[in-house]
């Protein structure tokens, strides 16, 4: 056989028709699609998730998305990859239309699950993801997307708005025939279990990366690591950042008790984004009984942290929205608290845990002590003011964020309260200063001054 005929075999090849294993309905919590499943020689399976009517083919709302375990089904935060999985899932069902592409057989970019897994032991050692592929004789990506754009064929798509933030998926699928109309952005708010992976992919591989929050700019993901400051990895309790937001005046709510809302809509997106970089969020009891907040991340595409709430006698009701199933809840309480308030709220999928009883309520410090036992790394704590105070008053906190409103509203409740200091030169420090602005509203963060808490302090809830 001649060049030309070899060459003309071996494209033969790469077309080769996979075979169509599956076809059936598939209902999801974004609604019904239709599963076709194709399997190729090799051994690879596409599912491919195909919503509404695809018509003519062209400009179909497209996600190509590869297999990954940790992130997809067990909820790994070292990755983006289970959210940009779950926020394609939501776009596709909200356009109605739409094509979701789930490529097995490219775990880790190509390299395999136990690859990947001991590619993690290599970053664990300071490695970035690119080095750790390359020690372990791997490229930094060996996926490749012809088999993707034939299965995108084969269910009729033509031309595509693809979720990406990869310029190599793009240039795969256009090589393969599938021309890419546009490039919508998966970014994702950063997590600080994961900030380094995702700058290693933007610096490193040419991926598209979140925004980061600057003066006048807020985007659909912000990455607001700057903001949140050095997170220290601490061996007896995790990282705290306290965030609150308050008038000029230094109230977080009015006399009557409203606080919705203080700040506006582009500095609440700051704090979601927050949420979405932190292991947890916490509160007290009261902020429940007032607010009855959810603690969730909506204003930006991003993970929803566990929801810790210091409650020393159980008195969450148990219609709280805090929960509801959209995310984890814990609740740390005291031994005080009646067995039969616990049982229902473990009844309800709480998590409840007790401290040592102390004679105002619950102790932070202990209460510190337990998330870090239990694999906490990172808090973002937002309040009510009886916590602000104990955090601060305890010497529990590493970096403060306060959102300034341009609002005055004279009397009402005051953000944080007596902290036993009797001189201005006693007040506590604020270094490493930066003020951000998000819309009308002003945000002043910085690093507490360090120093040892001298004593419990427990939170009166």
């Amino acid at each position: 056989m001649n060049r030309t005929g070899m060459e003309a075999e071996a494209r033969i090849a790469v077309r080769e028709q996979p075979e169509e294993v599956a076809r059936t309905l598939f209902a999801s919590d974004t609604g019904e699609f239709e599963l076709r499943a194709f399997e190729y020689p090799s051994g690879n399976v596409y599912v491919v998730l195909v919503k509404g009517q695809i018509g003519d083919g062209s400009s179909v709302l497209t996600r190509v998305h590869s297999e990954c375990l940790t992130g997809d089904a067990l909820g790994s935060r070292r990755c983006d990859c289970g959210l940009q999985l779950r926020n394609a899932l939501r776009a596709i069902g909200q356009e109605g239309r739409g094509v979701l592409v789930y490529a097995t057989g490219q775990e880790g970019r190509g390299v395999g699950l136990v690859n990947k897994l001991r590619a993690y032991v290599l970053q664990e050692n300071g490695y970035d993801t690119v080095d750790a592929n390359h020690l372990l004789g791997f490229p930094a990506d060996s996926r490749d997307y012809a088999e993707a754009a034939q299965c995108l064929e084969l269910v009729g798509v033509r031309s595509v708005r693809l979720l990406t933030n990869n310029p190599r998926k793009v240039e795969g699928l256009r090589g393969n025939g599938i021309e890419v109309e546009e490039v919508v952005s998966a970014s994702t708010s950063p997590h600080t279990r994961n900030f380094t992976y995702l700058r290693s992919k933007h610096g490193r591989l040419g991926h598209a990366a979140a925004p980061v929050a600057a003066p006048e700019m807020v985007a659909d993901a912000v990455d607001v690591l700057d903001l949140l400051g050095h997170v220290r990895d601490l061996s007896w309790r995790p990282y705290v950042a306290l965030k609150y937001a308050q008038t000029l005046d230094g109230r977080i709510a009015s006399r009557t008790g409203d606080s919705k809302w203080i700040s506006g809509q582009e500095e609440r997106r700051i704090s979601h984004a927050l949420r979405a970089t932190s292991d947890a969020v916490l509160v007290g009891i009261g902020t429940i009984l007032t607010d009855d907040p959810q603690l969730t991340v909506r204003l930006v595409p991003g993970a929803s942290p566990l929801r810790v709430i210091l409650d020393s006698m159980l008195r969450v009701p148990t219609d709280a929205r805090i929960l509801e199933d959209d995310a984890c809840t814990m609740v740390i309480s005291t031994s005080q608290a009646r067995a039969e308030s616990r049982l229902v709220l473990r009844n309800h999928g709480v998590a409840v845990h007790s401290v040592s009883p102390h004679p105002a309520g619950v102790d932070a410090s202990e209460a510190l002590r337990l998330l870090r036992r239990l694999g906490v790394r990172s808090v973002l704590v937002e309040g009510g003011a009886r916590v602000i105070t104990s955090f601060l008053k305890a010497r529990l906190a590493d970096r403060v964020i306060v959102g300034i409103a341009p609002t005055i509203l004279g009397a009402g409740t005051e953000a944080v309260g007596d902290l036993d200091i009797v001189s201005v030169a006693s007040g506590l420090q604020i270094t490493n200063q930066s003020v951000y602005r998000a819309g009308n509203d002003l945000l002043l963060a910085g690093d507490l001054q360090p120093e040892a808490a001298t004593a419990t302090q427990s939170v009166d809830v």
